[in-house]
């Protein structure tokens, strides 16, 4: 059982991701801290209750919790319905203070009906952001590339206009493009590259992720690459280059700093163009302004912005659209977009209203 409400003043917005758990303290209608912390979920719910000890001291102190998730996708639930209503109970039995779960366009739920409404509350952690983008820029693309995942989300009117919901339909919308910009195997964004003036077919192998690409480029915040490696080595660049080097069949020394920089970029291109289709798209509906900017948020924010400008639109940042909200660091507060948007949603407006 949970204990007692607070006054309201305090409220904690939680991100209960499969890879991440995201915090943010919104006291007074303003962000004052936002954390992340790596968290294995796929082993099990004690990993939830290592990351949540590990925390700062503000996330187990009584508060309004408000809670949204994409962990229940994790295979150590039986299916999705089962991980929602265990990460609720967890929520309500590890948080202290009320906690409300989020269901997106049923708006915030006691963690007891979680279970009946699991299809409203799985992975709808993008619809709490794009809701609240939405009352200050109310068309516009919210694109929020993370570690794993990005979503690409229509605003109309103030409102999340996602034609999908569930992942399922977002696969299909590409309103989900399962691409990240850390975790993401090399392999999913091609099957062949440049190197050395040949075209070379690639390993068949998780060699190498995307955060390699992208410590090799320099564009990786340390911050946002809390991941293991796919060697469970280190994260210097000259060990990313071997890894690198690894899915064209080589050795590091087989190349030079430049060759390993532009096989990147080549992956790096090649992620491009996957998240530039998808957003072409939804950029052709015809409910979307010309004028309608590209609002970029997550661990991958600096993709989100090359995206915008590729796209021939305004990028908008999401901690500058959220900027009088937000006291703390404002990198985390994008990392962390979804635990700031339910924090915020349920501090200065309890009753989300359903979509149109």
């Amino acid at each position: 059982m949970s204990a007692e409400p607070t006054s309201g003043h305090r409220t904690i917005g939680w991100d209960l991701g499969g890879v991440h758990v995201k915090a943010a303290l919104v006291e007074a209608g303003v962000v004052r801290d936002v954390v992340q912390a790596a968290c294995p979920l796929w082993r099990g719910l004690p990993a939830l209750d290592t990351a949540l000890a590990g925390l700062p001291d503000w996330t187990r102190q009584p508060a309004e919790h408000a809670v949204t998730m994409t962990g229940e996708l994790t295979d150590c639930f039986a299916d999705r319905t089962d991980g929602v209503a265990q990460l609720s109970a967890w929520a309500a039995r590890a948080l202290p203070g009320r906690v409300r779960i989020y269901a997106g366009r049923d708006g915030f739920r006691a963690p007891g009906e979680a279970a009946g409404l699991a299809a409203s509350i799985a992975s709808a952690n993008w619809h709490a952001t794009a809701a609240l983008v939405g009352r200050s820029v109310p068309d516009a693309l919210l694109v929020d590339i993370g570690s794993t995942t990005a979503d690409l989300i229509p605003i109309v009117g103030g409102r999340p206009a996602a034609t999908g919901y569930s992942d399922a339909e977002r696969l299909e919308t590409g309103e989900l493009v399962y691409t990240g910009a850390v975790r993401t195997p090399l392999l999913a964004l091609t099957d062949h590259a440049p190197f050395l003036g040949r075209r070379t077919r690639l390993m068949a192998e998780t060699f190498a992720h995307a955060g390699d690409v992208y410590r090799i480029t320099g564009d990786l915040a340390a911050q946002a690459d809390q991941q293991p490696t796919g060697d469970l080595k280190g994260k210097s660049r000259a060990e990313s280059e071997a890894r690198l080097a690894r899915m064209v069949g080589r050795d590091r020394g087989e190349g030079s700093a430049r060759d390993w920089l532009l096989l990147a970029r080549h992956f790096a291109e090649a992620q491009m163009r996957l998240l530039h289709d998808a957003a072409a798209t939804l950029l052709s509906r015809p409910d979307l302004p010309e004028a309608a900017p590209v609002v970029v948020c997550g661990a991958g924010a600096f993709l989100a912005e090359r995206l915008a400008h590729r796209l021939g639109r305004q990028p908008l940042a999401f901690t500058g659209v959220i900027a009088e909200q937000v006291a703390g660091d404002p990198a985390w507060a994008s990392t962390c977009g979804p635990a700031v948007a339910v924090g915020l949603l349920a501090a200065t407006d309890p009753a989300i209203p359903e979509d149109a």
